[in-house]
């Protein structure tokens, strides 16, 4: 179980980089595709490094997969955009890890308007 000081430093580093990508990494990188999604942070206890799950929805697996290599190139200046929101120490190196969740929720969306119209 889980802290409730890692919890919070999680649902901050979430809300934060959400913010980052949506704002300062768009006007950096406008090859940015599609909807862009933060859906969890999970931080170390010794707060040396995040895993970050991103969700992104797009029109093609092409652009989903650009769009994941812009993120993980830029994860440095999430990091160093990170330092200058939040109050740590030390701010976390991040991992950008792939969340198919968006994905999965369209496609049962789409399965259960087929079967609607059936």
């Amino acid at each position: 179980m889980k802290g409730q000081r890692s919890q919070r430093v999680n649902s901050e580093m979430q809300k934060e980089l959400a913010a980052i990508i949506a704002g300062p990494l768009k006007n950096k990188e406008p090859e940015l595709k599609g909807l862009i999604s933060v859906t969890g942070a999970d931080v170390a206890p010794d707060l040396k490094t995040a895993k970050i799950y991103v969700s992104v929805l797009a029109k093609n697996a092409e652009e989903t997969k650009e769009t994941f290599r812009i993120l993980r190139e830029n994860a440095g200046f999430l990091r160093h955009e990170l330092a200058r929101v939040m109050r740590m120490r030390t701010v976390p190196e991040l991992s950008i890890i792939e969340d198919g969740s968006m994905a999965y929720g369209a496609h049962m969306d789409k399965l259960l308007e087929e079967l609607e119209q059936k």
